[in-house]
């Protein structure tokens, strides 16, 4: 059996914008109803939601029975050895948070890849697990490299400064702007539509595709995830589960409740 093709990789190195969903309630159970609506990818969110690596094995399984053309994994931070955790339970795109400088963004490449004959490749170790369908995908050590995914996550005023070298980095298929971190380091905490902050990611989003990499970011805001597809956005989340299901569950309580002081919220949560 020949290894996959990463079918979200290939769709944004040839500029087809993909949206999606992030998943932050660690359950396999809400994972398949979104799964079944036709987004182009879902995230599972090992950053900001209660997920640990089982948790996020059984969503992969889930999601798998559905045409989504990739799951993708926030792991918390970029370590080494837990990319390669991630990377054994099967996830084929991973999207690291938190990258400054193009030296961690070259250390996330390096730890997302197996070595090679050739010398050349990472340090990712030897195993595979789920990810080669325990040794059924025979060649998956050799063809594993052209297949992984790295999204790198630029969030601070630190990685705007370094951006274009994130972006040019070897092996770093895309670059997220976070806009809410970013919001934070520019001075403006908890407004990521401050005019300042929405320049900055205009101005990210048309570095990065200098670079020749795809941009990426998260809204729920209709208009504005249309705006930053219009600007050349590649991988778009236009959504989060928890918010969906806080804002509808609010908003059905008040047509009934209209007194009972419960506060729609006026604005998303964004990462």
């Amino acid at each position: 059996m020949k290894t996959p093709v990463n079918r979200f990789k290939k769709a944004i190195s040839e500029k087809h914008a993909q949206i999606g969903l992030w998943l932050g309630m660690a359950s396999s159970y809400s994972a398949e109803m979104c799964a079944m609506a036709g987004f182009d990818w879902l995230l599972i969110d090992g950053e900001h939601a209660p997920n640990n690596l089982q948790t996020i094995q059984q969503q992969l399984q889930t999601i798998a029975a559905y045409p989504v053309n990739n799951a993708i994994a926030r792991v918390p931070v970029g370590d080494t050895a837990l990319i390669k955790q991630y990377l054994d339970l099967g996830v084929e795109t991973l999207l690291i948070p938190m990258i400054d400088t193009p030296e961690q963004a070259a250390q996330c490449v390096q730890a997302m890849r197996y070595p090679q004959n050739d010398g050349k490749g990472g340090v990712r170790g030897m195993g595979g697990a789920r990810a080669s369908r325990w040794g059924m995908f025979p060649n998956y050590t050799k063809e594993a490299n052209e297949q992984v995914c790295l999204l790198v996550q630029a969030e601070t005023r630190e990685a705007l400064k370094n951006l274009d070298a994130i972006a040019n980095t070897p092996g770093v298929d895309g670059v997220f702007i976070g806009p809410a971190d970013l919001s934070a380091s520019l001075g403006h905490v908890g407004d990521p539509n401050h005019v300042e902050v929405q320049a900055a990611i205009e101005d990210a989003i048309a570095r990065i595709l200098k670079a020749g990499k795809a941009p990426g970011i998260l809204t729920s805001d209709v208009t504005q995830a249309k705006h930053y597809l219009s600007l050349g956005a590649l991988f778009v989340a236009v959504g989060l589960d928890t918010q969906i299901l806080v804002r509808q569950t609010a908003a059905l309580v008040r047509q009934f409740k209209p007194d009972a002081g419960i506060a729609l919220p006026t604005s998303g949560q964004v990462y």
